[in-house]
């Protein structure tokens, strides 16, 4: 019991617990010089738990927050998100636009 248990927290560890929207599954991820002509439609700021139990893997912690950040950017009226640094403690900030 105790070990399966342990097994299943060391498998949510990796899991990514947020779901892209409808909205958001609109939004794309790109890169800073890809939105040179696009308008800026705000700062969308996301944070996750990095740690349950266990410390979660960087990649689910990271795919958590985008996902987060383009349900948020959709929220703006933006198709587009640019982060502004790397995952840092379970929180990361993006950059909103909405490009044509």
């Amino acid at each position: 019991m105790r070990i399966s248990f342990l097994i299943s927290i060391l498998l949510l560890a990796g899991c990514t617990f947020v779901q892209l929207t409808d909205a958001g599954a609109g939004v794309a991820q790109l890169g800073s010089g890809d939105v040179a002509n696009c308008e800026s439609k705000g700062v969308v700021s996301t944070q996750t738990r990095a740690k349950v139990v266990v410390s979660r893997s960087e990649e689910a912690v990271r795919e958590e927050l985008t996902v987060m950040a383009r349900n948020e950017a959709a929220k703006l009226g933006a198709n587009a998100i640019v982060p502004i640094a790397s995952p840092e403690d379970g929180a990361q900030s993006f950059r909103a636009f909405l490009c044509k």
